[in-house]
This record gives C-alpha cells, sequence and structure tokens, in this order.
C-alpha cells in the first residue's frame, strides 16, 4: 500500500493496471518551473517536494511523488497555459526528436529514495490542420508538451526509445525497482518484496 501524492489520472491507470494498492492524496507542494535547471534536477527535485508534502500527513506509509516534463534542445515544456502555447509546442515538436523525463520519489519512515527516468519520443511531422484538429479535441490541455500518448496525440509519435509508461507519466519498471531497494511492497502492507 501506499499513497500516491498525485492528481493524474494517468498515473492512478498506470498504478491500477499493475495491481497495486494506493491512495491518492493530492499533494499542495509548490513546484519549481525550471528555467535554470536540467530537466532531470527538475523532475525528481519537484517529485521529492510533492512526496514531502504528503509525507507529513502519512509518516507510517510509503508516499510517491512523480514529476514528468517534456525537453527540446534543453528546453522545458510543461503544461501549456493557454491553446497559443500548445500551438508553439507542437510546431516545436513537430518532426523532431524531444525527451520525456519523469522523476519518482518515494519517502518512507524518514528516508528518501529516487530515480529519474528518460525516455526519446521522435514525432512525425505534422500539418496546421493536425496541430488544430488535435488542440480542438481539448486533449493537450493538461498535457506535458501539449500531447498525451495514451490518447489521440498517439498517431503523432513515430517511434519511441525506452518506457512507454515513462511517456505516459510513470515508469512503471523504474518504479518497481525504486520501491524493492526501499523495501516497499506495492501490492499489499508493511515490508516485502515488490518483484
Amino acid at each position: 500500500m501506499i499513497i500516491l501524492a498525485s492528481a493524474s489520472p494517468r498515473r492512478r491507470e498506470l498504478l491500477e493496471q499493475i495491481g497495486c494498492q494506493f491512495q491518492i492524496e493530492v499533494s499542495d507542494a509548490e513546484e519549481l518551473k525550471g528555467e535554470d535547471i536540467e530537466p532531470d534536477k527538475l523532475v525528481m527535485e519537484n517529485a521529492h517536494l510533492k512526496a514531502a508534502a504528503v509525507v507529513k500527513s502519512y509518516p507510517d506509509i510509503p508516499v510517491l511523488g512523480a514529476d514528468t516534463v517534456v525537453s527540446l534542445d534543453g528546453k522545458i515544456f510543461g503544461k501549456p497555459r493557454d491553446e497559443e502555447q500548445a500551438r508553439t509546442m507542437l510546431q516545436s515538436l513537430s518532426g523532431r526528436l524531444h525527451h520525456v523525463s519523469t522523476g519518482i520519489a518515494l519517502m518512507w519512515q524518514g528516508k528518501l529514495w529516487q530515480a529519474c527516468e528518460t525516455t526519446e519520443v521522435v514525432f512525425a511531422p505534422l500539418t496546421t490542420a493536425d496541430i488544430s484538429r488535435y488542440i480542438a479535441s481539448g486533449e493537450p490541455a493538461d498535457k506535458a508538451g501539449a500531447y498525451g500518448i495514451q490518447g489521440r496525440g498517439a498517431v503523432f509519435i513515430k517511434e519511441i526509445r525506452g518506457s512507454y509508461s515513462n511517456v505516459v507519466g510513470l515508469p512503471l519498471h523504474c518504479l518497481s525497482r525504486l520501491a524493492a531497494k526501499a523495501g516497499i511492497n506495492l501490492y499489499g502492507n508493511g515490508k516485502g518484496s515488490s518483484s
């Protein structure tokens, strides 16, 4: 049993997919925006901040924080603030390789375990009409990089190198290894092997 310090429905679905026992407690941590921080450091710090804000209320249960960003040529793309920013992000990603980085932080019994997973994603070239239709669907609004690989945005993905679940928002293999190191059982209560 763990506490997921996230409101993300995609992270919830991924944990449900593997049969993890969890409950959700949304973190109120103020996230770093990361103009001057490398993507992997940014997501690990934000994951830690999210977990730390929630672990105070659940000192005896492992707490999982996670943060995902898209980056292109070192520039971080978070969630678009409006349709125009979503359009700019998608135009930038069109026909290019970009990186998706997710930081995860497990906090339990006064200790912290952290990891970061990065996946390379290659977009096909997008037309103006492709981008307009996609923005009209509403899907880009709450997604890092203005797209969701698990939704309609999947049609833009030409190639993926690395963890698919990482691009969705939670690298499951990485999480299972980290939980094992921490002695956290993702599938029940208390200690025990998670693999």
